[in-house]
């Protein structure tokens, strides 16, 4: 099995038997804990994995790729880790169904900053094996992300606090307006808090997937 450790929450919904699939990717120096705080307040149907990133990082955080400072190119992100820990989710996501059935055309991501990054990387990339994303805190880092036809891309959700200081609202934004301006259908909300998920977003989101696994 892959080395990612990972949380489950398992459907709460009676009698499913091939539920859809949440993957829940945190952001750069935490864990998996972070996002699955939410588990609980999820789509019912939803089986809710939570990764924690291959990298260690101190004070008990991990990352899913490296960032770098140096005086020549400022900070920037090891865009060869960031394709590996790609190549890790989805390696895992096929072993997983050796301990936990789910429903392979229903696999929906969750990220936040750094797992937005990934997240979108992953979902645009493999169209075929995902069937939406939610991007929050984070924006489209072109280098490690194969864009499909917009006809064939996951459902696509991003929110971004316009007041972070960590990852600019400018990028979030930008990502967004450029998927739209290509051609794919991407919902964007801004709120006016940090580098964080404010109450209105996290149910903003909620109502968003909802509506979508309903329709499935």
């Amino acid at each position: 099995m892959t080395k990612l450790k990972y949380l489950v929450r398992q459907p709460k919904s009676v009698g499913i038997t091939n539920p859809p699939l949440l993957v829940l990717i945190h952001g750069y120096g935490s864990n998996e804990n972070d996002l699955f705080s939410f588990a609980d307040y999820l789509h019912p149907d939803f089986l809710v994995i939570s990764l924690r990133a291959p990298l260690n990082l101190p004070m008990m955080g991990h990352a899913w790729y490296s960032i770098h400072f140096d005086a020549e190119q400022g900070k920037w992100s090891d865009d060869k880790e960031a394709l590996g820990s790609c190549e890790l989710v989805l390696q895992f996501l096929d072993e997983l169904m050796e301990s936990h059935l789910y429903d392979k055309s229903q696999v929906h991501l969750l990220g936040f900053s750094q797992g937005a990054i990934l997240s979108y990387a992953l979902g645009l990339t493999n169209p075929k094996r995902f069937a939406s994303v939610i991007a929050l805190s984070g924006y489209l880092n072109e280098n490690i992300t194969q864009l499909p036809k917009p006809e064939d891309a996951p459902a696509l959700y991003a929110a971004h606090g316009s007041l972070d200081e960590v990852v600019p609202f400018d990028w979030g934004q930008r990502s967004a307006e450029l998927l739209k301006q290509k051609g794919f259908a991407i919902q964007f909300d801004a709120f006016p808090v940090g580098h964080t998920i404010s109450q209105d977003g996290f149910h903003k989101l909620l109502t968003w997937q909802n509506a979508l696994l309903n329709k499935q």
